[in-house]
Parts: C-alpha cells; structure tokens; sequence
C-alpha cells in the first residue's frame, strides 16, 4: 500500500515550515507514509514557489547585533536538496571542532522548533 511506511505500519505524513515562533507558515497533510521527506517536499506547494522564485521571502536583513543583512532561509535534515533558499547540514563524518561539526550542530538546534511546534 502507498501508504505503508518504512517502519511497517500504515500513516501519512505532516510537513510544515514553521517560523522562528513556533507559527505555521505552510502545512500539508495526507502524503502516502511510505514517501520521504525530500519526495513530499519536493512535490509540494511550498517547493513549486520555491523553484518559481514565487517564494516572496522578506528581503535581507540584519541579525540582532549586526549591521550586516542576512537573507531568509528554510532549514531542512539531509533529506532535503540543498539551494539558495534552503539550508542543510553538511554530509558525513566531521571532526569535533570542525566548522562543519559546529555549523551541524547550531543548525539541528534550531530546527528542533519544528519538532515542538
């Protein structure tokens, strides 16, 4: 069944993006369990208006403390492709101390919003 995940039982799948205050930003609801995150994402509302530059993300602006703008972004897990909206962890093994490793770290922190939301 489409519906069969890949943990042997039957369930559909809830995506959301959410914003950095726990607020749903896009939901979608019903996708068959057995398809992963970057398939759902990638046959979404939300990624359609990405690819089409539809998104209409707020324009850049300085983190708290900065003068410097930064743009909006869209924090994802390795299930999602990377691109100039979207942030993901770096793959593999990095050492303890590595750019890398902080950088993965700081961002799985962050993306536990999602989870809480």
């Amino acid at each position: 069944s489409e519906y069969f995940n890949y943990k042997s039982f039957f369930s559909f799948v809830l995506f959301a993006l959410v914003d950095a205050d726990y607020n749903f930003m896009f939901v979608d609801v019903g996708c068959q369990g057995r398809i992963s995150d970057g398939g759902v994402f990638k046959n979404s509302q939300l990624y359609d208006n990405i690819e089409k530059g539809n998104l209409k993300l707020p324009p850049p602006s300085p983190l708290p403390n900065s003068s410097i703008p930064s743009p909006y972004v869209i924090l994802g897990d390795d299930a999602f492709a990377l691109s100039d909206s979207l942030m993901k962890p770096y793959s593999g093994y990095h050492p303890q101390g590595s750019p890398e490793r902080i950088y993965n770290y700081r961002l799985s922190r962050v993306r536990r919003v999602v989870e809480n939301a």
